[in-house]
């Protein structure tokens, strides 16, 4: 069995920031980490990325080409994709050996609740390279400081979980950057674990631009607490004890933290639902390196 991310979010929320800081912490933890670039619009990597999708198509050329625009583009773009499937299939093969995998998606939200190429593209790896991905979906923190954006944020991480149906952790990135957007409404346990969203209504009530939505704005939070599936971790790329955490939900989540276990169903069940509180530095090699690259993997690059 192979594991990994399939890295998505609205532009800016930190993507391609969120994949170099993951592939450097598992690094140091003792995983051999490949990233693979399918955003053929993000031209400045600052990771070793091991497949990339401008290797097959371009962006740049497509618009030139075929007279698109960005959108049309990198529609185009994950057809022209899924439709040369072997590609990048081909390219994963010598890596699904001993590698874990982040796969870094294009920001554009259409291609995960709307168009079905992207959905595919991951489908068909996983049937046959037999993967075990997680969806890791990252939403700007500072939304939280606009309740009409935080309800927009909450119905796209909605509907992108109904779509892609994986394994699905919703992440407020940039999380250390959320004060200097302006003072929250609420403590940050009511944007996170997404109780009730009636609350919102009054402020949403105070700014006239959402004063006339206010029966479609209450209708959509009713939606997304009806469904109770929608909540929030947090994360700091630059602090390592945040993206550890994060890292323990998502293995969680994917089941790798059960590769290699024997045992009955009921140990499984147990682990499955017990505390998050296994130790990834539990070996002296794995500790020395943590030290020894600590200053490396905080001094990361700015946010995207």
């Amino acid at each position: 069995m192979v594991f990994g991310q399939v890295v998505i979010g609205p532009p800016g929320s930190g993507k391609t920031t969120y994949c170099n800081g993951m592939s450097q912490f598992l690094k140091l933890i003792g995983r051999k980490v490949a990233v693979i670039n399918l955003d053929p619009a993000n031209d400045a990597l600052p990771y070793e990325c091991a497949v990339n999708i401008e290797d097959l198509v371009k962006l740049s050329d497509v618009m030139v080409e075929k007279s698109l625009g960005p959108n049309g583009g990198l529609v185009y773009c994950m057809d022209y994709l899924e439709k040369n499937i072997d590609w990048l299939e081909s390219r994963l093969k010598p890596l699904i050996a001993d590698h874990y995998l982040l796969f870094d998606f294009p920001g554009q939200v259409e291609l995960f609740f709307l168009h079905s190429n992207a959905k595919k593209v991951i489908m068909k790896l996983i049937k046959s390279l037999d993967l075990r991905l997680t969806a890791v979906h990252l939403v700007d923190a500072h939304l939280c400081s606009d309740s009409g954006k935080y309800v927009s944020a909450l119905l796209l991480s909605l509907t992108t979980m109904l779509h892609l149906e994986l394994p699905h952790i919703n992440v407020l990135s940039k999380i250390d950057l959320i004060e200097s957007y302006g003072k929250l409404a609420y403590n940050l346990e009511f944007y996170t674990d997404v109780q009730d969203l009636s609350y919102l209504q009054y402020h949403l009530d105070q700014d006239p631009r959402s004063a006339k939505y206010r029966k479609l704005t209450k209708e959509l939070c009713e939606v997304i607490e009806d469904y109770g599936l929608v909540n929030f971790t947090t994360l700091d790329i630059q602090d390592k004890e945040s993206v550890g955490n994060l890292v323990k939900l998502i293995d969680k989540s994917n089941g790798y933290i059960f590769a290699g276990i024997e045992g009955s169903a009921v140990e499984f069940s147990k682990i499955a639902a017990g505390p998050l509180d296994w130790d990834y530095y539990r070996t002296a090699a794995v500790q020395e390196k943590f030290i020894e690259d600590d200053d490396n993997f905080e001094n990361l690059p700015g946010k995207s």
